[in-house]
């Protein structure tokens, strides 16, 4: 028992020392780190959903993106290898809900694949195959047929996707 919770404690001593190297020493006082502080991490900065992983988990009512520890802590919870497949997919579907109204529309599925793809005129889609891509994707996971993917679709299809949990993580 004392061996646990040393571990938990040694872990989090470790992830507060990592946020706090993203403050500056004139910053110290701050209670989050800004959005651009966070990006800056190497594990963050290849990442295409970088922004859109500070916007949902930022508690910030500024909506800037900062995270405060707490919210550094969700984040890598999250994305860790003991997060279950329900949070991975229910962060997942949180992210690439670009307009955060609760459901996956052609426009969020057009921003993804250009976040996948890049967004340059070399890697982007035509405007055909973008249509082509989103109407088989909808195809493929709206299960009800209203035009949008819901969490419960999402999580369905992400459920036969076996390499989603282990591929779906931030290592610190």
């Amino acid at each position: 028992m004392g061996t646990t919770a040393s571990q938990l404690g040694k872990d989090l001593l470790s992830e507060y020392q990592r946020f706090s190297e993203l403050l500056s020493k004139e910053d110290r006082n701050l209670t989050s780190v800004p959005m651009e502080k966070v990006l800056s991490l190497p594990e963050l900065k290849s990442n295409p959903f970088r922004k859109r992983i500070c916007h949902v988990f930022s508690t910030s009512d500024m909506k800037d993106g900062s995270l405060t520890f707490e919210d550094f802590l969700d984040l890598l919870s999250a994305f860790s290898d003991s997060a279950t497949l329900e949070i991975k997919s229910h962060y997942a579907f949180r992210i690439f809900d670009f307009d955060d109204d609760g459901t996956l529309d052609g426009g969020d599925l057009e921003k993804l694949v250009n976040c996948l793809t890049g967004e340059t005129e070399d890697s982007r889609l035509t405007p055909e195959e973008m249509r082509q891509l989103i109407s088989n994707i909808l195809e493929e996971s709206d299960i009800d047929k209203d035009g949008t993917v819901n969490l419960s679709e999402f999580q369905h299809v992400i459920s036969r996707s076996p390499d989603f949990v282990s591929s779906f993580k931030i290592v610190l």
